[in-house]
């Protein structure tokens, strides 16, 4: 199946019970914050980081050691990983890795480098998890290699483009269960993003 070429209705919210799609907060949905606000936001910790935290119902953000225990994976019931830093540089898992757990399996091979254009993979990637999440007992994991940077911008990403979040609501909505690090370069472009949704204005252009 193709993923990047899914019609709008496959972008569908799920039915997700107890699921809110503000996160509580005093930042201003209407407001883009400049690049120092999101990083006080998205660096405050809440919950200790584990090597998996589900952060969205159905949805996890990881580490390259639950992306490699494959047993931890099977109890958790996962059935779509996306991995974003594939490669046989980086984080060297791919779809012959899950054979035995009947995981689908999308490689991004992204760089954690502040000058990587990781936007190209904000719209495939969101839906792919919106398709995987309205599949039948659809669980997804999305890793790098730490789990706070990579992973966690593609997260970012979904919960604007498919929950119809701002980025200072998707940010709080995340570190309600994970701490988050996006480098500089990747909190300017989900700024972008957020101006392009017209969920922002004005102070998100900081350089």
């Amino acid at each position: 199946m193709a993923w990047d070429s899914l019609c709008s209705q496959d972008l569908l919210r799920p039915k997700i019970s107890g699921a809110s799609r503000r996160a509580p907060g005093s930042w201003s949905s209407t407001q883009t914050p400049d690049l120092e606000e999101l990083r006080c936001l998205s660096w405050t910790r809440t919950h200790p980081t584990g090597h998996v935290d589900e952060v969205w119902p159905n949805l996890y953000v990881g580490d390259l050691y639950i992306a490699r225990d494959k047993e931890q994976l099977s109890r958790m019931g996962i059935s779509h990983v996306v991995d974003a830093a594939a490669g046989r540089f980086h984080i060297d898992t791919g779809p012959k890795f899950y054979k035995d757990l009947s995981v689908d399996y999308y490689g991004v091979k992204a760089e954690d480098n502040p000058n990587f254009d990781l936007s190209i993979y904000f719209y495939p990637v969101a839906r792919y998890i919106r398709a995987a999440l309205n599949s039948p007992r659809g669980k997804v994991l999305v890793h790098c290699a730490m789990g706070i940077s990579r992973s966690a911008t593609l997260v970012l990403a979904f919960l604007m483009i498919c929950e119809d979040m701002s980025l200072a609501d998707a940010i709080q909505t995340v570190r309600l269960h994970r701490r988050i690090c996006p480098n500089s370069g990747f909190l300017r472009q989900l700024q972008e993003l957020d101006l392009q949704l017209g969920r922002g204005k004005g102070r998100g252009a900081e350089a």
